[in-house]
Formats: C-alpha cells, structure tokens, sequence
C-alpha cells in the first residue's frame, strides 16, 4: 500500500525513502522539498503546527533558500497565533534582533525598514535587543520584514521569552570566549613586548628581534580577526547602509594598528605595536561585554514576565465534545457551567500545552498552580496572588463570574475557568507588549542624539584625518598612534545609550510597583505636568457604596428603620447595579418581592405582603404613568412639597410604597485611604482639579475630606474635555485621573492619561498609564519616578558631552595614548548605563 507524505499528504513515490522523525516517529516525506521544509519546522521547534493544522501543507519547494523557508513558515496563520496581535487590519509583533551593539544599529535598522510598503511603524529598542513591528499584512508579510532585516545583516525572529533568554546565555558565551582567547593571547604578546624592549637595551642580536616579531605577530593574528570580529561587522552593516556608526572608527583605528606593525614586521623596518594593539582590542571587548551585561540586566523584565506563562494547562473535556466547550450561540452568548454541563455529559481532565487554549476552553486551576489564560471562574472560589500584574502580595478572594489573568497564582481552592481570550491577546501579552513599545519610544532629545551621534562619528574621521596630516609633519614617529587615539577616545557611544537605558530602567521600574505605561512619550511629558485632574467615583473613591444615613417620612404606613432595609434589600437583590450592592447585608429572607421588574438604569419595582414598592432615583419615580405598557409603572404622590421634593432630588434613591415615599436613602461612596496622601503631596508643587458628574453638592462634600483645590460636579464628558482645555488655555500641562473608559474624550484632551485598574480591555481604553493596583499613591509614584529619569538622562548627556568635549582636544594634541582613550571610552560607556540603573533600586 502506497503510504502519504506527513507533510503535503501527497503519495510518496515508489523507490522514495526518506523521511522526517516528528514528535519521536519517523514520518514519510514524498521529496526532498517537504524534507526540508519539515526539518526546518522541527529545528525550529514549531512542531505544534502538526497538531493543529487544518489542511495539508504546500509542498515544499528545494530550491528555495533555507532562510527564506524558515521565514515563509512564519507567515502560517496557525503558527503566528502564538506571537502575532491583530488590531483591525494591521498586525503587530515583537522580534528579536540579534547584532545589534548600539543605538546607531538600531537607528539603521528603524530607517531602513521604513522604505518598506505597508509597514506603518518600527521602534527598534537597543537596550533589550528587542523591535516591535507594526504591519498592513495585505502589503507585507512577516517573512519579507525579516528579509529585510537579514538584507542589512541582522537575525531576526518573534521575541519569545525562553529562546531570548538562551539566545542571551549564547552571546554571552561567546563574548567570553572571545575574551578569554583575546586576553591569553594578549598576555603572550605582552611578555615578548618585554623582552623586545630589554633586548634593546642589552644589545639584542637582529635575528632574535625579527623572530620575536614574527611570534608576535602570528599571536596578534586571532585577537585581531576573531576578539575583534563584532566591530567589524558592525561597520560594514554601517557602511553597507550609507551611515555611520560607533564601530566604524573603532575599526579603523584596529585594522590600521595592526597593518602598521604587520607592515614593519615583514618588511623588517620601523617600530611594531602589537602589544599595543592586542590590549587596545582586549580593553575594548571588556567594555563591549560589561555593556552587554548591564543592557541584559535592564531589558529581563518582559522575559520575566512571560516566564510566569505556565507551559502546561489541565483542561476539561466532555465526552460530547473532544475538542472544546463551545459558546452556547442560542443563550445569547452566555455559557454553561461546568455543573450544568455534567448534567447532560460526562467530563475528564486531559493535560494540554497552554498556548493552545482558545476562547471557550474550560480549565481546572487546582491550589498552588498558575493560571494558563485569561478568563472568567466558572465554579469553585480562591484566592489568588496578582503581584505580577499589581506589585501587591497580598491575595486577592475571587469567586464565580470573577475574572481571573494569565500569569497570576492559585491559592488554596479550585477552580474551573472559562477561557476568554488567546494567549496572544492575554492581559500578560498586552502588558508586555505595551511596556516594549513605551520602552522604545524615542523622545526628542533621543532623537535630536542621534543626529548628532551620526554627525560625530563624521566630525570624529575628519578630526582624525587632520591629526594625522599635522603631526605627520610635526612628529611622524608618534603621528599614528596619536591619530588612533583620537579615532578611539572619542567614539559617541554613550551618546547613544544615554535616553534608552534610562527609560528602558524606568519603565522596569514602573512595572514592579504595578504602573503600565502605555503612551512613548509619559516620561518625556510627566515632568512638566503642573495640574492634576481627576475624576470622582472610582478614581478618588472606591466605587464601593455603603448606607450613610436614611430619612423616614411620616406617610400613611408607617415602616420602621428595620424594614424599610429588609424591603429595599429585597427590591435591589434583583438588580447588578453598584449602589444595590450595600443593601445586601440587610437581606431579611422572610421578607419576598413578587412581580420584580428591574428597570434598567433607573430602579426597582416589586410587591411585598400586597403592597406595590418601588425603589430608584426620584427623578424617575416623580413621573407620572400615561401608559400602563411603559417601563415605568408608579405614580409619584402630589402631596410632596417643593422644598421637599428638591431634598428628595438629592438622595441617593428613594423607597415607595403605593406611591407614597416612605423613606430617603443617602449613600457614601467610600474614599480611598491613599487619596488624602497623594493629593496633599500633589498639592505641594501642582494644581488639582475634581472634575465630576455627581451632584456639586457631592463634590463639595469631598472636598471637606480631601485637600482639593477645585471642585466641579455635574459634567458631562464634554464638560470635563472643555475644563480641561481651559486649564491647558491658562499655561498648565495636565494629567487626568479617571475610569479611561467612559471619559475617553476627556482623556484625548489631557497631556496624559492615567487610568484606575486593569479594565475588561486595556487596549480599548484612552490611558496613557494604567494603575494595575488601584492605589492612588502610584501617581505619586509616577511624578517620582518620571523627575528622575528626566535628572538621570540629563546627566547621562551631560556626562558623554562633557567627556568628549574634553577628551578630544586632549587626544588632537597628543596627551591621551592609546591605552588611556580605550579606559576612557569603555569607562563612559559603563558610568551612563551603571547610572541608569539607579532607576532600579528603590
């Protein structure tokens, strides 16, 4: 029987034998185009695309390149689920760049990816290695983007945590290789050096000079061609480009070192310099790899984050249905839980890989396990640990129709979830993703930098050039060695790395005290905030109402305090909405409401013991009843005074009964026990607003709580934007605190954005910044934070302006060697990426 090809499912010729182990079992492969494009797949470890695949693969062709196979595999639909994030016809992914070794590779990488046709945006992040790539996929595809970038000598791939993190242990070993080589090698040459400058002394015979040469040279030989290597390639991806770049002089400055002694050792003539050489070569892969290291430490909070992804999930399967527990379509969109499913089929756990969880799955988190999706407690209740999204420790309880994060940490119960979203759209992706681009937002100081770190690099060759002319003239046997000085001493690199690890650090930081920050340029634009608005409900307080005080009416039934409670506990255990909530502790089950109707966003109705009541805003239940078909079925009394009924206006929510108002209630929204601090800190150097819609008379009472400098209520969106506005007419720059969902047009009118917790769908909101853990004092955090790394990116400028503005007048006129300007340049590298990391600390 004639056996098909596992890959493209076509017949494998007869006399055909070969073959593919796939998942530890030998697959048959009809040519050797589907073997290679198999192989490629497995030694990518994208094995999963046969498992869920829905159609047979096309076959593969030969003679394509291997490198383009592996990047048109990228571009399978099934295999991008895992990275890639659709936003309506545009799709965005991280990629991990290796070869990048400073921000002019990262410029390069940026301007040249631009010229390509639908790609509507690129930020190339040199501190973490790392770009986020924005594309129109009906113009370009994922795999041309990656052409792209290998076309100017780079490797690009998805960013994913464990491969970034081996990738890292990789270059990391071979910087020390080329480290321990260079400085072995180095050390051998030093100690012939020695005895070539005491044979000159004690009359050295020629022939023992020349051989000692000729050992040097062969010694200098892998320094030069293996330490050296990553400047050289790094210039010609400059050159090859039109651009300029940090490694340029630098390999120059090498390559005519090294020339010039080869030159003098072959020809026998003049003075050689390889010891010179070999340590200027060491001393500059030192300051390479340290670099190296600090970037690293800087940029681990995204891999970190995504190594708290569970790798395995148990999910629950029922017997009719093998695959997943589907979205009941004819309920309206609701689904059954795993209690009503097991009345009509039987369930079993089977263990699958997380990333292949969809919408609809149902998932077991037993204790001590870590949530594999986004999704929502179908049964069971817990408490869970959602540091990783908040920076707070402590346990949060959570129970059915709760929601829960991929990521966060199980406690002491189980639990069934409903997944809700993919892992490419989870909470945990977005937040990375968000903090990635953030962190590779240029500001305009960055980008006013690498301007002139490109002019430099031209001024620091034609500088050179003049050096070498002069002194040739004045002094020609210490010429070259003072033009290599120059070349080295003042390469711009901390020019370049000054803006992006500080911001880089910045938001790492923000991170871990549970502050996202979505918008590039908050950190540019928060130091100069002077006026900071904020809405009422959810933002300074909690949102959480409890019963502050209750007003009784004399009427013609007479209710006690007691059950005028258990009554309207009884009414708004029907309702979802939030000022029901407080009644709840007053639910008295002797006490039952018949014929219920929840009129939606206005009240309650019901009957009790024969008797029709009526709970809600008195607005609505002061309106008469023309129509017995109208939503609203109670006739306000007309015996209510003027004076009273602009009281009853002012309540909360009124109780009726037989359309007579029997009691008041008013309630207190809770303040939130940060919000004195903060706004008293705040206060100190910047203005505050309440911009509200409740009542002026809430607002007012606020303000005898909280130090506010002024309060408006009644607002409507529009109201709040045009407030702001007139603010922003008067010369401040303002930051609005609010919901980031129904005040989006508000939030578009402010300089930033700040929004309260997580939300249903982060992507969806206005904010700017969003306080993952609700405290109020995260925005003081953020002033904090945000004034720093202004001070800290300052004095990173300052530090590389100053140094070679210093450095290179010293190097023209010959006081700086060699030696001196290596120690210099790596050293300013070290002190403008040690004093970013400061951010870090606490």
């Amino acid at each position: 029987m004639t056996s098909k090809c596992f890959h493209c499912y076509e017949a494998v010729p007869t006399g055909v034998n070969l073959s593919v182990e796939i998942n530890h079992v030998t697959q048959p492969m009809c040519c050797i185009g589907c073997q290679a494009v198999a192989q490629t797949i497995i030694d990518n470890g994208l094995t999963q695309y046969y498992t869920v695949r829905t159609e047979p693969a096309q076959k593969g062709q030969p003679l394509v390149p291997e490198q383009l196979q592996k990047n048109k595999l990228l571009d399978e639909a099934v295999l991008q689920s895992e990275f890639i994030y659709q936003d309506k016809d545009c799709k965005e992914a991280i990629l991990t760049i290796d070869g990048i070794s400073c921000a002019a590779c990262a410029w390069l990488i940026e301007m040249q990816l631009k010229k390509l046709n639908g790609l509507v945006n690129i930020s190339v992040n040199a501190t973490s290695q790392r770009a986020t790539v924005r594309w129109q996929d009906d113009k370009v595809k994922l795999s041309e983007i990656l052409l792209a970038i290998e076309h100017i000598g780079y490797q690009a791939l998805p960013f994913k945590a464990n491969d970034a993190e081996i990738r890292n242990k990789k270059q990391s070993k071979e910087f020390i290789k080329r480290l321990g080589i260079s400085g072995i090698l180095m050390m051998q040459v030093m100690m012939i050096a020695f005895g070539l400058y005491f044979g000159a002394f004690s009359g050295m015979a020629e022939h023992n000079k020349v051989y000692l040469r000729w050992v040097s040279f062969i010694l200098t030989i892998p320094i030069i061609f293996y330490g050296a290597f990553p400047f050289y390639t790094g210039a010609i991806k400059a050159i090859k480009a039109k651009r300029l770049s940090m490694d340029v002089p630098v390999s120059i400055a090498i390559i005519l070192a090294f020339s010039a002694s080869a030159w003098g050792t072959i020809s026998e003539q003049g003075e050689v310099y390889f010891e010179s050489v070999s340590m200027f070569t060491f001393l500059l892969l030192i300051g390479k790899f340290l670099e190296f290291r600090a970037r690293s430490h800087a940029a681990q909070v995204s891999a970190n984050l995504l190594k708290l992804m569970p790798m395995t999930a148990t999910k629950i399967v029922f017997s009719n249905d093998s695959s997943t527990v589907n979205t009941d379509s004819s309920n309206n969109g609701a689904t059954n839980t795993p209690t009503q499913q097991n009345e009509k089929s039987l369930q079993r756990e089977v263990m699958v890989a997380a990333k292949q969880l969809i919408r609809g799955d149902t998932v077991m988190v037993k204790p001590g396990e870590v949530v594999p999706a986004d999704g929502v407690i179908t049964a069971g209740s817990s408490q869970l640990n959602e540091a990783m999204l908040s920076g707070e420790q402590l346990p949060i309880s959570k129970t059915i129709n709760d929601s829960v994060f991929a990521g966060t940490i199980n406690g002491d119960g189980n639990i069934m979830v409903q997944v809700k979203q993919a892992s490419s759209q989870s909470f945990l992706s977005q937040l990375i993703r968000l903090s990635e681009q953030s962190q590779a937002h240029k500001p305009k100081i960055a980008q006013l930098s690498d301007k002139i770190a490109q002019y430099f690099v031209a001024l620091i060759l034609l500088t050179s050039i003049a050096t070498a002319i002069y002194w040739q003239q004045h002094m020609p046997e210490e010429a070259f060695w003072i033009t290599l000085s120059v070349l080295v001493a003042t390469c711009p690199c901390a020019l370049s790395l000054a803006t992006p690890t500080g911001l880089t650090c910045a938001t790492t930081r923000l991170n871990r005290a549970g502050i996202m920050i979505k918008g590039g340029h908050v950190m540019e634009t928060m130091p100069e905030i002077n006026c900071f608005a904020f809405d009422k409900t959810g933002t300074l307080t909690t949102g959480e109402f409890t019963i502050g005080d209750i007003e009784l009416l004399e009427t013609a039934t007479k209710h006690s305090r007691e059950q005028v409670l258990a009554i309207a506990a009884a009414l708004e255990a029907h309702s979802e909405h939030p000022i029901a909530k407080p009644f709840a502790e007053y639910r008295d089950y002797h006490v039952t409401a018949e014929q219920v109707k929840v009129h939606s966003g206005k009240g309650v109705s019901g009957t009790i013991n024969a008797i029709d009541y009526a709970i809600g805003k008195y607005s609505w239940l002061e309106k008469s009843t023309e129509n017995k078909d109208n939503d609203q079925a109670i006739n306000s009394s007309e015996s209510i005074s003027t004076n009273e009924k602009a009281n009853l206006k002012g309540a909360s929510c009124v109780l009726m009964a037989n359309n007579n108002v029997v009691a008041v209630f008013h309630l207190v929204d809770k303040v939130r026990e940060d919000a004195f601090e903060t706004l008293s800190i705040l206060n100190e150097d910047n203005k505050t607003l309440l911009l509200s819609g409740d009542s002026q008379l809430a607002c007012d009472t606020l303000t005898k709580t909280l130090p506010i400098h002024n309060a408006l209520g009644g607002l409507s969106a529009q109201d709040k934007m045009l407030q702001i506005q007139h603010a922003q007419a008067q010369g401040y720059k303002v930051a609005m605190t609010g919901d980031g969902v129904n005040d989006s047009p508000v939030f578009g009118a402010a300089h930033v954005s700040i929004a309260m917790g997580c939300g249903a769908d982060i992507t969806k909101s206005g904010a700017d910044v969003i306080l993952l853990n609700n405290k109020m004092s995260s925005i003081n955090t953020l002033v904090k934070v945000s004034h720093r790394t202004r001070r800290i990116i300052i004095q990173n400028y300052l530090w590389a302006f100053g140094y070679n503005a210093i450095v290179l007048p010293l190097a023209v006129t010959g006081y700086i060697t060699p030696y001196m300007a290596v120690i210099g340049m790596s050293t300013s590298s070290i002190l403008v990426i040690s004093n970013s990391l400061r951010l870090l600390k606490d």
